[in-house]
């Protein structure tokens, strides 16, 4: 019985040890798992898992980087991510009876411009993103702005107990983390000779949400208000000012960064354009500016006038909504007329009272 007792004893004090040691969370020392060859060898080392990236950094050249640059960062996409994005793409693409589309024949600078989201000049491990608010990183060819920041997942019912991981995110040009697109890693700290690998997970869709959208992007007409010019007025002026950092010229001036905003919207306001010459207008856009989706014009009408005082409208839009920031929609009209006028009259807002957008442009196409 005593020697019983002696062995219950000794086993409790183990357990206690090991309780205080570990402090009540798992603490697994993060280590740097090292390779042998450059981060291209790596890639081509892990057959069936990294197939379509390496694809992908065929077609677009950039092979010479992963194999001769040094000091570089790449967060590396999963075949899985590129199967999800495909899927989702020719979804889309089979209910408007178009041919479906492979990483072979994909349009080439959409491509170019997402992977690069993905390689990062400089070298970042775990170590360098420790900050509360990560780290802002920049991508190697375009200078797109990205970040990256470590959090612990958790572990045997600790909170925060558990394996290091990286959410790398696609800023999306935006300052609230709200509007960010997200992914995270599966496998971090793989260092190659000229740089380190971390492993994005396999739910992660390639290209932060922005495959498909790109892929079916409809590129605009010429725009009439650099084509043509002419005379911007609107129904009321920032509160701030023509000159404000949110004034109505920058809804005409074509740059998806700045934007025009007024509060307490009145129903309804409106923006316009005496062009220099009259020209016939048979499309327009609108882009959604950074922040607020709540913002974003939902009801409005297009509305044109040789005299500007007698409208006629010529496209009516009711609840619609952009599904992302900076997303500029093309929307193509029946219109044979010259019209020396155009107005954008908007009468709605996705919700609230404020008003904000990025551009707005009239358009003609042959």
């Amino acid at each position: 019985m005593k020697k019983h007792s002696n062995y219950l004893y000794f086993l409790f004090i183990i357990l206690i040890t090991a309780c205080t040691k570990d402090a009540g969370y798992y603490n697994e020392e993060v280590q740097k798992i090292k390779f042998n060859g450059t981060i291209y060898d790596y890639l081509l080392s892990k057959h069936g898992v990294f197939d379509s990236l390496v694809k992908v950094v065929g077609r677009t050249e950039m092979e010479k980087l992963l194999k001769e640059s040094n000091n570089i960062t790449l967060f590396a996409p999963t075949n899985q991510s590129f199967k999800i994005a495909l899927e989702n793409l020719n979804n889309t693409r089979k209910k408007a009876d178009k041919p479906l589309e492979y990483i072979n024949n994909v349009d080439i600078l959409h491509l170019d411009t997402m992977i690069s989201q993905y390689l990062i000049r400089g070298y970042y491990p775990t170590d360098s993103m420790l900050l509360k608010d990560g780290i802002n990183l920049f991508d190697y060819k375009n200078g797109y702005p990205m970040n990256a920041k470590v959090i612990s997942g958790n572990s045997s019912g600790y909170l925060k107990g558990g394996p290091v991981i990286i959410q790398y995110s696609d800023t999306k040009r935006s300052q609230f983390t709200r509007n960010w697109v997200t992914a995270t890693t599966e496998s971090i700290n793989i260092q190659a000779d000229n740089g380190i690998v971390h492993v994005l997970a396999p739910d992660h869709v390639f290209g932060f949400n922005d495959f498909v959208n790109k892929l079916t992007y409809i590129p605009p007409p010429p725009n009439l208000f650099v084509t043509v010019g002419g005379k911007f007025s609107v129904s009321r002026e920032n509160s701030g000012g023509p000159n404000a950092v949110e004034a109505s010229k920058y809804v005409f001036d074509g740059n998806p960064e700045t934007k025009y905003l007024i509060s307490a919207m009145n129903n309804p306001e409106w923006m316009q354009v005496e062009l220099n010459s009259p020209s016939v207008a048979n499309a327009y856009t609108l882009t959604s500016a950074n922040d607020f989706p709540t913002r974003d014009p939902a009801d409005w009408q297009l509305q044109a006038s040789h005299n500007g005082t007698d409208w006629t409208t010529l496209d009516s839009r009711n609840s619609e909504e952009f599904t992302s920031r900076f997303q500029q929609r093309v929307f193509f009209i029946n219109n044979t007329v010259a019209y020396k006028f155009y107005r954008l009259r908007l009468i709605r807002v996705r919700s609230g009272v404020d008003m904000q957008l990025a551009d707005w442009s009239v358009n003609k196409h042959d």
